[in-house]
């Protein structure tokens, strides 16, 4: 523990922070198109994917297809329109193939088939039947293309396809492309013993596949997926087991897999997720970090949707990774600092293509400055307090060049951590409001728990109403909302993420945001009444608790004629008191009344110096 708190805010300092990993994002191209087609422009979608048709890119093709057929899911009027204007246009066709197949495991989910109840397989094997004739006019359009038998490859999985009915589908996509990976990829789970191969068969299949691959190849990977499917998936590997060493070798490939890759490269996401996942359950902590400084902000829903949610799961982990490289660290020696020799492959990027770099928060706290102020003096980090209504204070975190052990080991954003960390205990709520390139959220504060959150993005399916519905009730009832049947409207969609957090705020009754939030940093700089309030070591916000100078310069803070008449009449009677009690023998008698004396003194004389 002493060595964790000593190196657990430098070991890994350089990693992107939690609140900016994101989970399947989209590149830059990608991202645009999805964005676009939330909105119904399907342009930048179809010149996409005919650019990956006109110039054979097959690798980026199927990576954009099942982007779009995921944005299409819960949304489809784009692709209908395309369709019902083009229905021979090779692209869209592809895309709703996807889609198709896509649809029926949305139905079946990804439970074991002893969790999946009569009624889903019924209509799960009714989607992929429907699929069929899609996938074939798909391949029929453009015969060069191996997506579309990835696809049936994928079909053939699902629809409990003959081995024969398979090598026939296989022989077709390597026919076109022998050295797809998605192909591969999409086979390898196919010959996994979870479905209708075994251990050894997926691992030989892998295997051959990574040594004829050229160097730099994705297919050195298949072994590392093969791994995760046996050390991870598998209900009992004892059953059927596979060599330590055949293991051992896929994590090696992997590694030399990952130096051909630049940190943060889109392209190597997908397996760099998987090899850090194996590099902890090895127990390689120092490679699984330069792993992890190798993705970036890029996590991938698998291998991390097999543990538990995606995006928390690499994140803990991630964090857990740092407090084991910490524990071992020599108490007084300084762990490897970034860019130094045992550094790794150097920081990942903390951009997002296409975004803005590190979300920028606002909180808005229900309660007046003073009384936030006094409830954060112990949060560990420097905030700036400006009033938005005479019951309601804005709240920014203030960028501080040497951040706290406490600030830097924190789970969440630094704001929500704060807000946490203020509001516990206390009656008011405060919803914390984040914006990240194409992405706004909010997290809503009560007694230092979360019990709401919301993200609106882009490229990410609309939120189910369910969901919606209770995440505004919880707003309405931190509010005082009666109705909260607006909030649901507003929650739910993805378009002009901007006017709905700001129609949110306003449907809540809450102030509105400050000018210049999600562009600049520190927009309360200029708010009329904007104080500081610096972050204070444990000690340190103990003393000042118990006083009333809260910050730097001062928060006014207002006292009540009651507060000032109790204080006065205690000190006119603890003073003769003391005085009296300093002439007896018995000197020990004087100490507590003179203690209590000074502390009322200065009590007294700061709230006069910081009247307001």
């Amino acid at each position: 523990m002493p060595r964790m708190l000593r190196h657990g805010s430098t070991v890994g300092a350089d990693l992107p922070p939690d609140e900016a990993v994101t989970l399947d994002a989209p590149d830059g191209p990608m991202g645009d198109a999805l964005a676009a087609v939330h909105a119904g422009d399907r342009g930048p979608a179809a010149a996409l994917l005919a650019g990956t048709r006109e110039r054979a890119e097959w690798e980026r093709r199927s990576s954009y297809v099942s982007q779009l057929a995921a944005a299409a899911l819960h949304s489809p009027g784009w692709l209908d329109d395309w369709l019902a204007e083009s229905p021979e246009d090779p692209d869209a066709v592809l895309v709703k193939a996807e889609l198709c197949v896509h649809q029926a495991w949305e139905i079946r989910s990804a439970a074991r088939a002893r969790d999946v109840a009569p009624e889903q397989f019924q209509a799960f094997f009714a989607l992929l039947q429907d699929a069929v004739p899609v996938a074939s006019a798909a391949a029929r359009l453009n015969p060069t293309d191996p997506v579309p038998w990835q696809i049936a490859l994928t079909h053939a999985r699902g629809s409990q396809a003959s081995r024969e009915v398979f090598d026939a589908y296989w022989a077709e996509a390597v026919a076109r492309s022998p050295h797809h990976y998605g192909c591969h990829a999409a086979a390898l789970q196919y010959l996994s013993e979870k479905w209708y191969g075994s251990h050894g068969e997926m691992f030989a299949f892998a295997e051959r596949a990574a040594e004829s691959a050229l160097p730099g190849s994705k297919l050195h990977a298949l072994p590392l997926l093969a791994a995760v499917e046996y050390v991870v998936v598998s209900d009992d590997p004892r059953h059927s087991p596979v060599e330590r060493a055949r293991i051992d070798a896929a994590v090696e490939r992997g590694l030399e897999l990952s130096t051909w890759y630049e940190p943060g490269d889109p392209d190597a996401a997908d397996f760099r997720n998987h090899l850090v996942l194996m590099l902890i359950l090895h127990e390689r902590w120092a490679e699984a970090l330069d792993v992890f400084r190798a993705i970036g902000v890029r996590a991938r829903t698998y291998p991390w949707a097999y543990l538990g949610e995606p995006r928390t799961e690499f994140v803990e982990l991630r964090s857990g990774v740092r407090m084991q490289l910490a524990s071992r660290t020599p108490l007084f020696s300084r762990p490897g600092r970034p860019g130094g020799p045992d550094a790794g492959p150097g920081p990942a990027p903390a951009l997002e293509a296409g975004g803005s770099g590190q979300p920028r928060t606002l909180a808005i706290a229900a309660a007046a400055p003073h009384e936030v102020a006094e409830a954060a003096l112990m949060c560990g980090v420097s905030l700036r307090i400006a009033p938005a209504r005479p019951d309601m204070s804005y709240v920014e975190l203030v960028p501080d060049p040497s951040p706290g052990r406490r600030a830097a080991l924190a789970r969440d954003d630094r704001l929500t951590a704060a807000a946490n960390s203020f509001t516990t205990g206390e009656k008011w709520p405060a919803l914390v409001l984040r914006r990240s390139g194409p992405r706004y959220g909010l997290t809503l504060l009560q007694k230092g728990k979360e019990t709401a959150a919301h993200q609106w993005d882009p490229a990410a399916p609309v939120t189910d109403h369910a969901e919606a519905s209770a995440t505004a009730q919880a707003l309405a009832a931190a509010f005082s909302v009666r109705d909260a049947r607006p909030l649901v409207a507003l929650l739910r969609g993805a378009d002009s993420p901007a006017r709905r957090q700001a129609g949110l705020v306003a449907a809540l009754g809450l102030p509105p945001l400050p000018p210049g939030f999600g562009e600049h940093d520190e927009v309360l700089r200029t708010v009329p009444g904007a104080q500081l309030l610096a972050r204070r070591g444990v000690l340190r916000g103990i003393r000042d608790s118990l006083s009333t100078d809260l910050g730097t310069p001062a928060i006014p803070v207002p006292r009540s004629r009651r507060w000032w008449r109790l204080r006065i009449a205690a000190l006119t009677v603890l003073v003769p008191t003391s005085a009296y009690a300093w002439t007896t023998p018995d000197c020990y008698r004087a100490t507590m009344p003179t203690l209590a004396s000074l502390f009322l003194a200065s009590q007294l004389r700061t709230a006069w110096r910081g009247r307001g």
